[in-house]
């Protein structure tokens, strides 16, 4: 017997999808939408989503748990970092005092994924909350993605398109990390 979880999927229409096409959230058919603002929007729609997609139906203990030894990364560590990253890019291009991290010192947000439900809820309500004020911020900038902002002088597109690769980034490792947490496989 392996410790291994055996490979599965929700998936019944693609084999290799996390779920069949009428149950995804993302706007994955038809037509991309026209134009840069709108097709940006809609990645970093769809690479949020694949974040919690991830991470759905798993208890404190698999979202804590650390699958892929020696690395620190767990499900749950990874939305503290995107918590912490959408932060990070919202005060580099505001002009004001920076907020404080919200984990504290480096790798706090891998080394504070505990196995505890109040943890959890945490991590999403910060993500949520750091994802809202990013978006609001940047909507005020959007008619010139060429504006550049804050103390960093970032252009309003280098920010959404870095937004983009760090979850990109990310859901990869999120993959994985489900992967050999209870077997889920998929896109």
């Amino acid at each position: 017997m392996s410790d291994q979880p055996a490979r599965w999927t929700r998936a019944t229409v693609y084999p290799d999808m996390w779920m069949d096409p009428d149950d995804d959230p993302r706007d994955n058919e038809g037509p991309g939408p026209d134009g840069e603002l709108p097709t940006l929007r809609e990645a970093i729609t769809n690479y949020r989503l694949t974040l919690r997609l991830k991470c759905d139906g798993l208890d404190p203990e698999q979202l804590a748990r650390r699958s892929v030894p020696p690395s620190t990364m767990s499900l749950l560590g990874l939305v503290r970092h995107l918590a912490e990253v959408e932060r990070d890019w919202h005060n580099w291009i505001t002009d004001g005092e920076p907020l404080p991290k919200l984990y504290g010192a480096r790798d706090a947000d891998f080394h504070g994924a505990v196995a505890d439900q109040a943890v959890v809820d945490a991590a999403f309500a910060d993500l949520e909350r750091e994802q809202a004020a990013l978006d609001a911020t940047l909507a005020r900038h959007s008619d010139d993605l060429g504006r550049r902002l804050g103390r960093q002088n970032l252009a309003v597109r280098e920010v959404l398109v870095h937004i983009i690769d760090e979850y990109a980034r990310h859901c990869g490792h999120a993959d994985l990390l489900r992967e050999c947490v209870d077997g889920r496989v998929g896109q």
